[in-house]
């Protein structure tokens, strides 16, 4: 071992430099492969065709980013002690983060419900943070809704898009040929796209694992396929325009007299309708959520968590797999199908493109990155995945490379999500929260 080691190990650390040099070397090596080729090279459109421009300054940039951030991965958390495990944290540490989260989760809670209330009148809120809010809640509400599904009943859904698409061309449908309003399309949209889970759930009763995701999946994409070839029912690519809005218990958000300024004495403006459609989707994601949480508790929630768990043993127990998984999609499908219904009413358009594979994965990595099974960890997630895209709008085509790279940190620090403990639906005397490591991954099998 040479001198440099040596004081390493003598600093309480051992540091093998020639495995962290070759580690360093692989590194920069499938760095430059991967950065070399994509950022490196770009065409740009010129008169008379395609030009070439070179960016090597930029590639080189994020590849000694890459190698810097490997190394200091071997010098915090990789290296080891003489006769010891891969240096971790402090307990006294860990211990204190643990009761700060105990604390911290008590409040947090009730503190987002009070500024989502208040948020619309601050005086720093303006249309853009309304509608980018509005966004936020309806992936909260789409993310509460899959995590029935993938969190508590541990099917893993990839096609849960698929239901929102239905929500969403309920309600357009029903408009368009009967004149239904907002709220008699909102529970037959939810209605309708149950059914379709019960439809889903029975060819894949007995698929497990990678088997029932691949199914799914292609029960998203023939849904999606449909709505895209069915030209005289769906209208096909050119979408379904002229949605009718919501209104105010029968109250249009209109200029003119009998309108919703004109009845409470306001000046008109149209922020007043923006402010209505943020209370709607919040008053439904609460919903989603008092009505999950009640769920957990009732008999049927405590056999979705046995499926996820372990689904021999809960068959041992003498529960009902079939019932068990099909209210599970079914339940999760109606609260997909409310959502898709407030999509199509606050864009007023909708076509296939918005119902793609992208956002059934986008809707999915919210659920495990917030944690399955945790309904904070949902929201927390969907507003550093959806607020980050905005947040790095200003780095063009950099912004999924570093949003991808923040994932992937994310999900190495963080494996079972940002929320990893479990609070158990029935306790004895005192309601503790179990860490992830005593439980089972969830993966319905």
């Amino acid at each position: 071992m040479t001198d440099t080691a040596n004081s390493a190990s003598r600093a309480g650390r051992h540091f093998d430099i020639p495995k962290i040099a070759k580690d360093l070397v692989v590194t920069a090596l499938i760095a430059t492969a991967i950065f070399g080729s994509t950022i490196a090279f770009r065409t740009v459109s010129a008169s008379g065709g395609l030009t070439l421009e070179l960016r090597f300054a930029e590639a080189f940039y994020v590849i000694a980013a890459v190698v810097v951030g490997r190394l200091l991965l071997w010098v915090f958390f990789w290296s080891k002690a003489p006769g010891q495990a891969a240096v971790s944290m402090p307990a006294g540490l860990k211990q204190g983060f643990r009761a700060f989260g105990a604390k911290f989760g008590k409040v947090f809670g009730p503190a987002m419900l009070l500024l989502a209330l208040v948020f619309p009148f601050l005086p720093t809120t303006d249309r853009y943070l309304l509608d980018l809010s509005i966004l936020i809640l309806t992936y909260i509400m789409l993310g509460w809704g899959l995590n029935i599904v993938v969190g508590l009943a541990g099917l893993l859904d990839l096609g849960y898009v698929a239901f929102y698409a239905i929500g969403a061309y309920s309600y357009a449908l029903l408009a368009q040929y009967f004149g239904f309003s907002f709220w008699m399309c909102l529970p037959l949209a939810g209605i309708l796209a149950a059914f379709w889970g019960i439809i889903l759930g029975f060819p894949v009763l007995r698929l497990r694992g990678d088997y029932l995701a691949i199914v799914t999946l292609a029960f998203g994409e023939i849904i999606r396929v449909v709505l895209l070839n069915w030209y005289q029912f769906t209208g096909g690519p050119d979408g379904l325009s002229g949605i009718p809005r919501p209104s105010f218990f029968g109250i249009p958000f209109t200029r003119n007299e009998g309108g919703f300024a004109d009845l409470f004495g306001l000046d008109y403006s149209s922020i007043h309708r923006i402010i209505f459609m943020y209370f709607l989707i919040l008053a439904l994601a609460l919903i989603t959520n008092f009505v999950t949480n009640r769920l957990r508790r009732l008999p049927i929630g405590r056999a979705w968590e046995a499926l996820r768990e372990d689904e021999i043993a809960c068959r041992s127990l003498g529960l009902n797999t079939t019932s068990v998984k099909l209210t599970a999609f079914a339940i999760g499908g109606m609260f997909a199908g409310f959502a898709g219904s407030f999509f199509a009413t606050r864009q007023g358009f909708i076509s296939p493109e918005s119902f793609t594979f992208i956002e059934s994965a986008l809707i999915l990595a919210i659920v495990v990155l917030g944690g399955m099974g945790s309904q904070v960890g949902v929201v927390i997630a969907s507003i550093v995945m959806i607020g980050g895209f905005e947040v790095f709008r200003e780095a063009e085509q950099y912004r999924m490379l570093i949003f991808g790279l923040a994932m992937v940190v994310i999900m190495i620090w963080r494996p079972r999500g940002l929320i990893s403990t479990r609070i158990p639906s029935i306790f004895l005397k005192e309601r503790k929260a179990v860490s992830a490591d005593m439980v089972a991954q969830g993966e319905g099998h």
